[in-house]
Order: structure tokens, then sequence, then C-alpha cells
């Protein structure tokens, strides 16, 4: 691995400061406002997977790249890649926890979200299957960590904890304190659960080391659900759920357990798995399941020099389409912030990049698909990419932009991980603001976005926003609008777009956006990981094939 030293970070921040006062452009709010409303507007049906609304987000992206300039960048001179994934909606679900005599029936999307992701079942009934608290769910023998202690999971339902042990006690330090793992993520429990032979996992609920609400599982998890193509059915449970803290806790008291004390436990090596003993889940529900096609939307800027090695600019095109209605009957779920904001950027980068000269190095824009289903679209691209990883310099991620006004300061999601920091922090810098790490990394959102599929295969990826306080008035109204943002519209049907936005902040992060890039593809600078970053080793594997 490379070092980089003050002296080269100094030398590279005068070079990009340099190429972005003589090439930086200007970018049109009404142009960003104009994307944002057609994408989120009701007829685009909050942009659900292999919908009607598909093609209409294939048809405008696609449009627009071609208005501003790219070629197409998917399969066969086209626009778009094609990602198979398999789609299944459960149906008549009925569940119930019991502990002896003590019953009690739970109602899909109040105390329960219960699904699957097992290709080839048209009808789950599991009864009598009995839980087991297995705390946060994690085996890692790199942590000298294992919650199971080779106990037989085998047709057991799993109850665990949402994030990982250090996230109620950081200072134990044995997963990066309040910095989540991937093992604290959702969707590697049930990874885990599979690998151990379960019958079924329980995630218990809890709104701060989740992040989020139960409204937004109750959304997220209210409709189909969506998994890449697999030849083996045992890498999937046949039942995925979540529960209310509340009904857990209720659950652990009738099974003569105390909850509270249980997850205390859960922080140390030596916890062992914990039957909970008379306890039962029932649970039956149909499955409609189905092989779809989705698609993700891409497009090329060809370098004049080195076309075969490509900087990225990705964000998600995809929503949740229409769902549960809200208590004002609106079941579509726009997504306006989240992600037609980041798909409106890119489009704007597009068009800068096309109007100006002729990069080296090739520029690729990509509108990923079902990053709502788990970052199936990027997956499914970082798996079979287009164009080689090896020789994929890195990227920007833009997911869900700032359309509140000026920060003071820009969030780097994963700061310290890649020389793509000093980059950052260079242009941020240049425009009077700051660069801060991120400020909730408890919240695991490196894990949680397009670019993590790439990283994980070993491409620097840049990811981050607007953070801190506003710097212009009406500061109170920006910081409340944010606000609101986070506590009732993520996820909601009231994510929809507002012709009061401000978009100055979403044009300085653009700004640096663009010159990260502008900075890369016009020089012969292979960005890397930082020593002891877990993407490193990936990255080290295809050196040979860089320059």
């Amino acid at each position: 691995m490379r070092t980089f030293t003050a002296a080269a970070a100094l030398l590279a921040g005068l070079s990009l400061s340099f190429a972005a006062s003589a090439q930086e452009p200007q970018f049109d709010a009404a142009r960003l406002s104009e994307h944002i409303r057609i994408l989120s507007a009701d007829d685009f049906e909050g942009r659900g997977i292999a919908t009607p609304a598909e093609q209409k987000v294939i048809d405008y992206v696609s449009g627009e790249f071609e208005a501003a300039g790219l070629a197409p960048g998917g399969d066969n001179g086209g626009w778009t890649q094609a990602v198979a994934l398999n789609r299944f909606t459960a149906s008549n679900v009925q569940a119930a926890i019991g502990v002896d005599d003590w019953r009690l029936p739970l109602t899909q999307g109040e105390q329960i979200v219960v699904s699957t992701r097992r290709p080839g079942e048209d009808h789950i009934m599991l009864m009598d299957a009995p839980l087991v608290f297995v705390g946060y769910g994690v085996k890692a023998p790199e942590r000298d960590w294992d919650d199971f202690k080779g106990q037989d999971m085998t047709g057991k339902i799993l109850v665990v904890l949402v994030n990982d042990a250090d996230f109620e006690e950081p200072e134990l330090n044995t997963f990066g304190g309040r910095a989540m793992t991937y093992y604290g993520r959702w969707t590697y429990k049930y990874e885990e659960a599979a690998r151990q032979g379960a019958a079924g996992v329980i995630i218990v609920h809890e709104t701060d080391p989740a992040s989020y609400g139960w409204a937004t599982v109750r959304n997220s998890w209210g409709g189909a659900q969506f998994d890449i193509v697999r030849e083996n059915a045992n890498e999937r449970v046949p039942v995925e759920s979540w529960i209310q803290r509340d009904v857990a806790v209720q659950l652990f008291q009738q099974a003569g357990l105390d909850f509270e004390a249980l997850k205390v436990q859960a922080r140390s090596r030596d916890f062992q798995p914990v039957t909970l003993e008379g306890a039962e889940l029932d649970v039956m529900f149909d499955v409609a399941s189905e092989r779809i096609e989705t698609h993700n939307i891409i497009g090329k800027l060809e370098g004049s020099t080195h076309p075969e090695e490509t900087f990225l600019y990705t964000g998600h095109w995809d929503h949740i389409g229409v769902g549960t209605p809200d208590a004002n009957g609106d079941a579509i779920f726009n997504g306006a912030v989240d992600n037609a904001s980041g798909i409106s950027g890119m489009i704007e980068l597009a068009r800068a990049f096309a109007a100006g000269p002729r990069p080296e190095r090739s520029i690729v824009f990509i509108g990923f698909t079902a990053e709502e289903s788990g970052l199936l679209g990027s997956e499914y691209y970082a798996a079979n990419p287009i164009y080689p990883l090896a020789t994929t310099v890195g990227g920007v991620n833009m997911d869900s932009a700032n359309v509140y006004g000026r920060t003071e300061a820009f969030n780097v999601v994963g700061f310290g991980q890649s020389q793509l920091d000093e980059r950052i922090t260079t242009l941020v810098e240049g425009q009077g603001r700051e660069v801060r790490p991120d400020s909730n990394p408890a919240s695991g959102v490196y894990f949680r976005s397009d670019h993590f599929p790439l990283a994980k295969r070993g491409v620097p990826m840049a990811y981050g926003a607007s953070t801190g306080d506003f710097v212009d008035e009406p500061i109170a109204d920006r910081t409340a609008n944010r606000q609101a943002y986070g506590a009732n519209r993520y996820h909601q049907a009231d994510d929809e777009w507002s012709a009061d936005w401000d978009y100055a902040g979403q044009i300085q992060d653009l700004q640096v956006y663009y010159g990260v890039g502008a900075g890369l593809v016009n020089s012969r600078d292979w960005p890397e990981w930082k020593e002891g970053s877990e993407f490193g080793p990936a990255r080290e594997a295809t050196a040979g094939d860089r320059e």
C-alpha cells in the first residue's frame, strides 16, 4: 500500500484547488428542482422497481443523460444494465408468540413484520418453533467473538438485537466503539442465521440502535421484498422478521427473563445463547414469488487518453413505490429527497462534465436500482461490473441531497478510510467550510448506501453531504425542516417535492463532487485505502492491473 504523506496531500490539494478554480461549473437550482419535481411526482408512483414506473424513470434519466452529452454506458450499447432479482410478496400473515399457556397474537405491521427471501417457497408454516436469544447474532473470529458458542441452531428462531455489542457501551471498543460495523446491520443478522441453519430470525427493533423508528420498518417491509437470484436456497432463512421492543420485553418476562439484563450480558465475549424456556413462535403466510428484471441506468463520458480507466458517480433511482396509506390516505412514497435529489445532482454533474474539455479518463454515471431492497442494484453491478473494478479509479455516491440551504460543514461518512478524504478536505475548506467525520457512526450509514458493495470489493468510494449549522437566515426554520424530514418524512409518503427548497447547499456539495472527479480523471493518480482499512486487501489484490 502506498504511503500518502502530508507533503503529497498538500501538493494534491494545491493541484486540486487550481483545477477547481479553473473548471468549477455553475449548477442551476431551477434544473435541480425540476428533475426532483418530475421524478417524485405521483405519476411516477414512488419509483417502484419492476413496475410500469420503472420504464418512466429509465426514459427520463437516460433522456436527460443524452441531452447532457453522455453516451449510453450499459449492456450492448444501451442505457441500462439488466439486473435479475427474485421478488417475494408475503400475504395472509398469521403470527403469534406464546409461553406455556400465555399467547399473544401479532398483527403484521403493528407488533411484527414478517417476510421471506427464501427461493422455492409458496407457503411458510412454522408451528411451535422454539426461540433462543443469541445476543447480537454475531460470529466474528477475527474479533474472538461468537454469540452461538457452537450450539446447534437448526430449526430454531433466533431472537437478536439490532446494531452491535459496542452501541450501548462504546468504551468496550470490541467492534469499533460507537461506529457500527457490518456485524450490526440487519442484513448481516439474517445472513449469519442462515449459516447457522436457523429456521428464522426475530430482530428486536429499538429506535436508537436502529437509528430509525418502527414506521420505517413497517413501510420498508410492508410490500414486496427482493433478493439477487440465488442457486442455494439455504443462503436464506425461511422467516425474516422484526418485532417491537415492548413485545420482546413482554415475551422475555413471560419466559422468566429480564430483557435489559440479557442485553448487558450480550455485550460480553462470554455471552452464552439463552433458550426462552416454553416460548414458541407460530407463523404462517403465503408467498408469491417470481423472477423479475430491473435495471441500472448507465451513461458514459468516454475519456480521451485512458478510456479504459473509469471514475464513477452513483446514486439510486428507486424508492418504495406504492404502500400502505398514511393518516392522510396517501399511499405513494414519492421519494423526493430519497433519492430523486441525488439523481438530479448526477444529471447536472453529467451536464457539467460534458460541457467542458474531454476528460482523459472515462466518467461513468450510474443510477442504481433496488437500493431500498438492500443495495441490490449496486451489489449486482459490483459482482458483474461493466467497467472492471481493478481500473475503476474511485467514485462518489450521492444519496439524499441537502435541500435546506448552505451549511458550515461537510460530513464524510467513513472518514479515515481512503485517500479521497484529503481531496475532499481541500475542496471543502476552499469553500470556507470544514470537514467533519460522520456525526452518528452508530447508525451504520456507511453500510446503507450504494457505495458499500463497491467499497468492499476495493474501489475507493466517497460518500458525504452537507452537515452542521445553517449559515443563512432563517436558521431556525431551516433546522426545523431538516429535523422534520428525519422524524416525519424519511421513508414516508410525505417525502414530496417542495417549491420552497433552497438548493444552495446541494450546489456547494456538487462543486465538491465535481472537484474530486475532475482532479482524478485528468491525472495518473490512483487513490488508495489507508492502512488498517478492511477494504485495502481487496484493492491490493488487483494492484498489478493499474499503472
